[in-house]
């Protein structure tokens, strides 16, 4: 592998054209068969976790699954619901509803006990997850049952429909992202380049790669199923890494070029480039790509879809620094040649000095070096101990499964959801309690199920449901128009009108083996109440009642089930996902520097990066001050995914910058300079590239600061800081502290090298080639 990017690039160099005439040929082949294939999109029971997931495995052997529902909510625009008025448009609305082919069934209309609101419910045909794309048809005839009753508002809410306004919403944000990144991200490279066609070549070949990677997402998830989220992922790792390592090797061929002095070909220059940035590239590739490959260990069909958009596109990335990036850079070098005489004049009638080979550090890194290189023990102790400090509010984590009650407001279905749940706060959670058993046991079974009921109806953690509700068409036929109008009547709790929508029901399989006990709460679904409930039922309700029939299997299920039991899924998987990643970690930092001192500090510093990281993840987003500043609702935890993905992907960003920087110390070193003038070549070499290039990562993660969700808000967030802190406090204090104080030692087992001889030192000519 070590002489492998020098080989590449070396064909490359020599085939310019036909190079990156194969590689957009391979970007448009992938998308084609992407495409063609389309997307294999994960089911519903591919999210099945637990005993939630177990629950509902027994509920659908029995037909008894749960079915996407919407509800269709009829108010007065201005005053008192005029219930001839609305049930005219119920009976529009629903005969709409029974006209569409996604439409299962339309329950009759139930007034709300206000009697302000008029609650039609309908249930889609298909699985819970084809409700968001089948849900369309609905919005559309609920809008024209509004229009046509302009005195009423005529609104639409439920999990399709929010799920499809949060999908709408993802994808403005990530659009509102691009706007702020890209802008960003050019920027910054015009900065660090100073040329307009150098600034466009990382751009460039980042896009090809995040198009090539979504190309081949969709081909692999034929393989793993796609949960949804790994196009997101691809374009947010994908701009990152692609442009950080373009970066590098870009930086590297040109200081090889300045070092030259137009002694050496752009294909000599190429492949000097390739031989220790491109190395260090495909080993902080590999790096990421082992890193992110833990995720599968947690057997979670949304972190296999994760790991999966973030290895194509890291791999992708790689391929095209190795391929098609020479070949740009050839071509590019070809026409600096040819203007170099122009440019040279310029400079010398403006008085300028040649520009040099070796790279400046600057007075911002130079100030930030200072301390390491003048005091190393007190710099890493006052580093370590900031490190820490930030560390330490993690050890408050609380995480959460943010159900659709945390979903931003400016979505429309969540803020008609408000206004159903204040209607109907039955609504909020419905526990699912599933039981198999013979048939013979299905009587037995039926009666415990029902007792179980009425002892959770008496528990004031669930909801008290009074008599049955009465469709509101049949309420006004027993009780007259009068009775619609009249404030008194409709405040009556006793008016079958008024009542609650539901109380617990049992329904059984036709074979009498399945059934479902269903349980409403009045609490939304992250709430410590709704949570409490659950508890209960598992460990106090259940045993005492069906759970005492011998030969009963019996499951809970529900919005607040499947939540509690994906975190605590997660939260079994996390040691043995950080047990593999720290292995990895060290594995591969051995492995790439054949030290074992060195492994072992790469994997500390990554716990310090990850750590701090953490910790201000969840000072800023576990509480509630800084809500206004970036402009989100805490959710008082953090979301459950959150942690175990950001650890897996900050080791793998982490080594990023390890490896470049060890890189350059490696090699100063292998040039026969002492241990501590090789700690300070290394970094001043690489301080100013590792820093443009942690400037393009902040900006790309920290886009998604500005986004609704407060999931991905927090993602960002965690990656923008750490990469931060990584590149800032790490590399520039604390590992150089650590390797100056160590000196040779840090390089053990490994021997002192030879001093080797440039390549390029031997006077070779313009057109001189390393062989």
């Amino acid at each position: 592998m070590r002489h492998l990017p020098a080989r590449m690039a070396r064909w490359s160099a020599r085939h310019a054209g036909r190079a990156i005439a194969g590689w957009f040929a391979f970007v448009v082949l992938c998308l084609v068969a992407g495409i063609s294939l389309g997307t294999n999109e994960a089911t519903t029971e591919d999210f099945w976790v637990g005993e939630a997931g177990r629950a509902e495995a027994t509920a659908t052997e029995g037909g008894l699954e749960r079915s996407p529902t919407e509800r269709i909510m009829i108010r007065a625009r201005s005053g008192e619901l005029d219930m001839a008025a609305a049930d005219a448009a119920a009976r529009d609305l629903t005969e709409r509803m029974r006209g569409l082919p996604e439409v299962e069934s339309v329950a009759a209309p139930v007034r709300s006990k206000d009697g302000e609101v008029l609650l039609v419910s309908v249930v889609l045909d298909g699985p819970e997850l084809e409700g968001k794309e089948n849900v369309v048809p609905l919005l559309e005839q609920t809008a024209a049952v509004g229009a046509d009753h302009p005195d009423l508002v005529v609104e639409e809410t439920g999990s399709p429909a929010i799920s499809k306004g949060v999908n709408d919403q993802r994808d403005e944000d990530l659009a509102l992202s691009e706007r702020i990144s890209l802008p960003v991200t050019l920027i910054t490279l015009l900065i660090v380049f100073g040329s307009v066609i150098m600034a466009g070549v990382p751009l460039l070949l980042a896009l090809s790669s995040i198009a090539a990677a979504i190309g081949l997402s969709m081909v692999a998830s034929h393989v793993m199923p796609d949960a949804g989220v790994g196009t997101n992922l691809i374009l947010l790792i994908g701009l990152a890494v692609g442009v950080d390592y373009t970066l590098f090797y870009l930086k590297r061929e040109r200081e090889e070029r300045a070092r030259a002095g137009g002694r050496l070909s752009p294909e000599a220059l190429v492949e000097l480039a390739a031989a220790t940035a491109g190395r260090a590239i495909v080993i902080s590739g590999l790096a990421v790509i082992v890193s992110t490959a833990t995720l599968y260990l947690a057997t979670d069909v949304i972190f296999s879809s994760l790991a999966t958009g973030t290895i194509l596109v890291v791999a992708v990335a790689v391929a095209s620094s190795l391929t098609v990036l020479p070949a740009l850079l050839v071509v590019i070098g070809r026409r600096a040649d040819r203007l170099a005489p122009r440019r040279a004049a310029r400079r010398a009638r403006r008085g300028k000095p040649a520009r040099s080979g070796k790279p400046e550090t600057g007075r911002v890194f130079g100030a930030l070096l200072r301390p390491a290189r003048t005091r190393p023990a007190l710099t890493l102790c006052l580093s370590v101990l900031v490190m820490l400090g930030l560390t330490v509010p993690a050890l408050g984590l609380k995480l959460i499964d943010p159900g659709k009650d945390t979903f931003s407001r400016d979505i429309p279905a969540m803020r008609v959801y408000d206004r159903l749940t204040a209607s109907f706060p039955e609504l909020f959670v419905t526990h699912e309690v599933v039981t198999r058993s013979t048939p013979e046991q299905a009587a037995q079974v039926r009666r415990a199920l029902e007792d179980l009921g009425r002892r959770a109806q008496a528990d004031p953690l669930f909801a008290r449901a009074p008599k049955k509700a009465e469709s509101a068409q049949g309420a006004q036929g027993a009780q007259g128009p009068e009775n619609r109008t009249n404030p008194q009547n409709r405040e009556n709790s006793t008016d079958p009108r008024t009542t609650v929508l539901s109380e617990p029901r049992v329904r059984t399989s036709a074979d009498g083996r399945i059934s479902v006990l269903e349980l409403p709460v009045s609490h939304p679904a992250p709430s410590a109440e709704a949570i409490e409930s659950l508890s209960r039922l598992r460990q106090d309700h259940i045993p005492a009642t069906v759970g005492r029939l011998s030969g009963v299997e019996t499951a809970v299920s529900g919005d607040v089930a499947r939540g509690r039991d994906y975190v605590s899924h997660e939260s079994d998987k996390l040691p043995l996902v950080l047990g593999f990643l720290l292995l990895m970690t060290f594995l591969m930092t051995v492995w790439a520097f054949r030290s074992v001192v060195l492994g072992v500090i790469g994997v500390v510093l990554n716990l310090l990066s990850a750590g701090a990281s953490l910790g201000l993840l969840v000072l800023v987003f576990q509480g509630t001050w800084a809500e206004g500043l970036l402009a989100f609702d805490s959710l008082g935890a953090i979301a459950s995914r959150v942690p175990l993905f950001l650890v897996v992907i900050l080791f793998g960003l982490s080594m990023d910058y390890q490896v470049f920087v060890v890189s350059r110390i490696q090699e100063a070193r292998q040039n026969g300079m002492p241990a501590r003038e090789a700690v300070l070549e290394g970094i001043n070499q690489s301080a100013k590239v590792v820093t443009s290039a942690a400037i393009v990562m902040v900006t790309v993660f920290g886009a998604f600061v500005a986004l609704h969700l407060t999931e991905m808000k927090q993602m960002g967030f965690c990656l923008a800081v750490a990469v931060l802190l990584d590149a800032v406090v790490i590399r520039l204090m604390v590992l150089p502290s650590v390797l100056l104080l160590l000196g040779e030692r840090a390089w053990w087992p490994a021997r002192r090298p030879r001093r080797t001889v440039r390549a390029q030192e031997p006077a070779a000519g313009a057109s001189a080639e390393v062989g």
